[in-house]
């Protein structure tokens, strides 16, 4: 089983973001579960594959060449996926795991959260999304999605498309235990 990461490269965030990256690294390696990410070699990124493989974990990094031409890249990481642009990154992570987790992050992260998100509206991807909502980082995009569903730009079956978790453990455990989307969902995506 491979769990999806999705997580900021920066490294100037609050301690508490790195401790939970760490920590959800850790558990996924204990568990044995591989963790797959953009492979990046700094900030939360970094420090998930840093735990994962401490705690005798897997960690598959996907990343496109532009990126490792800038020296970007984690260079210790079980298995280094190269890809032809960002498209290809993305759909690469979601195709290699099981269920994601979204830890905090900024437009790369919000906007892979959002990609996967529509793509399971449209039954596209079938598998669990957790979002990690450390520190309350999520509360405006959780309010924005509800709003989204008041305001009927989603129907009210959308907002099962995602479970929130406080700590990295009940985010592995929500991914678990979340069952696969109905593919026939294809008739609701459109309210």
């Amino acid at each position: 089983m491979n769990i999806a990461v999705y997580c900021a490269s920066s490294t100037k965030i609050h301690q508490d973001y790195f401790a939970a990256a760490q920590a959800l690294g850790e558990e996924l390696g204990r568990r044995g579960i591989g963790l797959v990410n953009g492979a990046g070699k700094m900030g939360l990124m970094a420090a998930a594959s840093d735990a994962c493989l401490a705690a005798g974990g897997e960690v598959t990094g996907v990343i496109p060449t532009f990126m490792i031409e800038q020296d970007w890249h984690h260079k210790g990481l079980t298995h280094l996926i190269e890809t032809r642009n960002m498209h290809e990154r993305k759909e690469t992570i979601a195709r290699l795991s099981d269920g994601c987790i979204a830890l905090p992050g900024g437009c790369g992260t919000l906007e892979e959260l959002m990609e996967v998100i529509t793509w399971k509206q449209l039954g596209l991807y079938l598998k669990p999304i957790v979002i990690l909502n450390i520190r309350d980082y999520y509360a405006p995009l959780l309010e924005q999605l509800q709003r989204g569903i008041d305001e009927h730009f989603m129907g009210p079956r959308h907002a099962e498309i995602w479970r929130v978790a406080s700590t990295p453990e009940e985010a592995i455990d929500l991914v678990l235990s979340t069952p696969l989307w109905d593919a026939s969902v294809r008739k609701f995506a459109a309210i």
